[in-house]
């Protein structure tokens, strides 16, 4: 038996080789991410919070296809951690808005750098113009709209 296999239908769906990718780039991420102890979801949602300070759970939802009781598991971990802090929204009396606390604050610093080294080890053979371009088709896959 050959160690070399036929994966030519595999290789040609777009599904498996983003998720090889994917598991490349989560891999070195995790890893990387443990000093923080942040999973990529929980950067997901705190670099939310940071790029849009006064965001409410509601929008993060949305922007993140997560589900609802999943974002307060997340929100009571953060607010735990004294990540993050919830003060009223200023124009519906029904939301929250979220924003980082500065221990928040210094801890995305420093997670969002080290987000960058770990893609820069896992697609750091690609140019500049290729990264680009890799970006901008897999959004288009899942953007539609």
């Amino acid at each position: 038996m050959s160690d070399s296999l036929d994966l030519s239908t595999l290789e040609s769906l777009i599904g498996y080789n983003a998720r090889r990718a994917a598991l490349t780039c989560i891999g070195r991420f995790t890893e990387n991410m443990a000093h923080f102890e942040l999973s990529p979801v929980d950067f997901s949602v705190l670099s939310v919070i940071h790029h849009n300070p006064g965001v409410t759970s509601r929008q993060i939802c949305s922007a993140l296809n997560l589900l609802p009781p999943n974002m307060v598991v997340f929100l009571r971990t953060f607010e735990k951690r004294r990540l993050i802090k919830r003060t009223p929204h200023p124009t519906d009396g029904r939301a929250v808005s979220l924003s980082l606390t500065p221990t928040g604050l210094t801890l995305m610093k420093e997670a969002e750098a080290v987000a960058a080294t770990s893609e820069n080890e896992a697609a750091g053979h690609l140019t500049k113009a290729e990264l680009a371009k890799l970006h901008r088709l897999l959004m288009k896959i899942y953007q539609r709209e």
